[in-house]
């Protein structure tokens, strides 16, 4: 139901799963198994799976906290966009290659939740993408010591406010890994 026109396809969203990022997350390991779970669905059901991976001061460009967790492999062909903000889109090729790909939908997984995985769920939803969050294949660290919620708090409310995002032709929702169908609307 995406507004985007001639965009039939979905694509997997893996955004930021990388060794800085992630070291230390809630629940990391269940989520990197989640998300390798339907990276390889994804590639069963020849459903794109686009990765994105972040650098800045702190996370810099060909490190070994800047790398993909080992746990997932990109494979050649699979589209690598960097970006250095929050929203995937911003100041990135992400429209290019999801347009190449005929995307209209988004299945998004990945960190962290309230930073990255918010500021891109809002800028896919607002530029016209249908948008599904896995609701347990996303994670974030603990801010509490700046103010934040615990994590899991965090990804409750993430994942609760999601299902009730509504704009005119455009869907949004949060399901579990197992509910999530890569080739429709969930």
């Amino acid at each position: 139901m995406t507004t985007l026109e001639n965009r039939p396809n979905s694509a997997l969203l893996v955004i930021d799963v990388q060794n800085g990022v992630v070291e230390g997350a809630h629940q990391r390991d269940v989520v990197v198994a989640n998300v390798a779970g339907l990276v390889e669905r994804a590639r069963r059901e020849g459903v794109p799976v686009v990765w994105v991976q972040h650098s800045d001061e702190g996370l810099t460009r060909g490190s070994d906290d800047w790398r993909i967790v080992p746990e997932l492999a990109p494979e050649d062909g699979d589209p690598l966009v960097e970006k250095n903000y929050g929203d995937s889109f911003e100041d990135t090729t992400l429209e290019t290659v999801l347009s190449g790909l005929g995307v209209g939908r988004l299945v998004v997984v990945g960190a962290e939740t309230d930073a990255c995985i918010r500021s891109t769920l809002h800028g896919a939803f607002t530029r016209g993408y249908d948008v599904t969050l896995v609701s347990d294949a996303h994670t974030a660290g603990d801010k509490t010591a700046w103010g934040a919620p615990p994590v899991d708090q965090v990804i409750a409310h993430t994942n609760l406010y999601w299902n009730y995002q509504a704009a005119p032709g455009r869907t949004a929702g949060a399901v579990e890994a197992k509910d999530v169908v890569l080739g429709g609307t969930a």
